[in-house]
């Protein structure tokens, strides 16, 4: 157990192999332990030795079949290297991770996971997870109605005025609201199971959302005359997601980025402190804030912008539904929905990603981003 506390410890530390070499001694001493093999798994994974992982994974359920956090992370790592068929299937163990059982909804009503016939029915698709997830995921919903089912969306409040530009969804409303009468329900994120979903049939149509009319004025009125470029920028998501110390940078990180000639705006609603006394420093950033009430502002400012530059948050899958450039900057090893080794996404065709290399620092991912910055204002949008 020592061994195995001392490998998990130096796992959260990102002290790799140091962590792999305790969990060896923690397997030599307890070969048919489930949680160090998982533990293994975990840290191979980081170290991208893949094949290696699953296999720690799969020798834990054999062992332990019922253990939610080796499905969760089989899930995660099948999904990261583009084995849906086994990914979607796996990912349906998230409800009993307990982060997340605490949100799961018990509804009466059956779960829809694609096999029954929903013509004339309807289906509530409610989200279950971040901003982000709830943009990226919300695409499935004309391929619901294309099965002649009514759908009502449940979406967070911010999210409401965003989605109602969503094709095919006969109703919006938000978790603070009453639900209407509906016969089946599905979460947003076990739609690509319901439709068997591959890396070769992503619905990846862009633009599924767009900004209010009205919004794009507005936006064209605050901006002012365009004199060079407007490029959009994020470099912080939630405190509150459990991997924010590897997808947020701090404002000071990204300044680099700011030595082309455009105008850069900001796309952060919240600033953290120790950012904030940067932004008050740059006065070539253009900040709004509080103009944000909800997505869609967001969304109309995005559309007035030539490219957006995004850490992997909100942000950036809200330009890729816009069908806005984006450019992603992505840890080492990114949330599993960016896959693996490539700078494309075959979920947002218009984005283009920016990975960290084996350093694990920002600075190459900065300078990168910096001279294709520099190309893309020079040659044009």
């Amino acid at each position: 157990v020592a061994f195995s506390n001392r490998g998990v410890t130096l796992h959260a530390l990102k002290r790799y192999d140091e962590a792999l070499a305790s969990h060896d001694r923690a397997l030599a001493l307890r070969p048919d332990d489930a949680q160090a093999l998982c533990n293994r798994g975990a840290t191979l994974t980081e170290l991208k030795r893949n094949e290696e992982a699953l296999s720690n994974y799969d020798r834990a359920l054999a062992l332990q079949p019922g253990l939610p956090v080796v499905h969760w992370n089989q899930a995660a790592l099948r999904l990261l290297t583009g084995d849906f068929g086994r990914g979607w299937a796996e990912y349906e163990w998230r409800w009993k991770k307990a982060s997340m059982a605490r949100s799961m909804r018990n509804f009466p009503q059956p779960l829809w996971l694609g096999g029954d016939n929903i013509s004339a029915k309807t289906i509530l698709l409610h989200s279950e997870q971040g901003f982000g997830d709830t943009i990226q995921f919300c695409r499935y919903v004309p391929l619901v109605v294309a099965r002649g089912a009514r759908v009502v969306l449940e979406v967070e409040t911010p999210l409401q005025r965003l989605m109602a530009t969503l094709a095919g969804t006969a109703l919006v409303v938000t978790k603070a609201g009453p639900l209407p009468d509906f016969d089946l329900q599905c979460p947003l994120l076990s739609l690509p199971f319901a439709f068997r979903t591959e890396l070769e049939t992503i619905p990846s149509s862009t633009p599924y959302l767009h900004a209010p009319l009205q919004g794009l004025t507005d936006w064209e009125t605050r901006l002012g005359e365009k004199r060079r470029p407007r490029i959009g920028i994020a470099w912080s998501g939630s405190v509150a997601h459990e991997r924010d110390a590897d997808r947020s940078i701090s404002l000071s990180a990204l300044l680099p980025l700011l030595n082309s000639d455009a105008t850069f705006v900001s796309l952060q609603k919240d600033v953290r402190p120790a950012d904030a006394a940067v932004l008050d420093q740059c006065g070539d950033i253009l900040h709004f804030g509080d103009a944000f009430v909800d997505f869609s502002d967001t969304a109309a400012l995005i559309s007035k912008l030539e490219l957006v530059i995004s850490v992997d948050t909100s942000i950036a899958h809200l330009a890729g539904a816009l069908g806005r450039p984006v450019w992603v900057l992505l840890s080492y090893i990114p949330d599993w929905r960016w896959l693996l080794d490539r700078d494309s996404s075959p979920w947002y065709p218009t984005a283009r990603l920016f990975r960290q290399n084996d350093s694990r620092t920002w600075d190459s991912v900065i300078m990168r981003a910096r001279e294709a910055a520099l190309k893309f204002v020079e040659s044009g949008p």
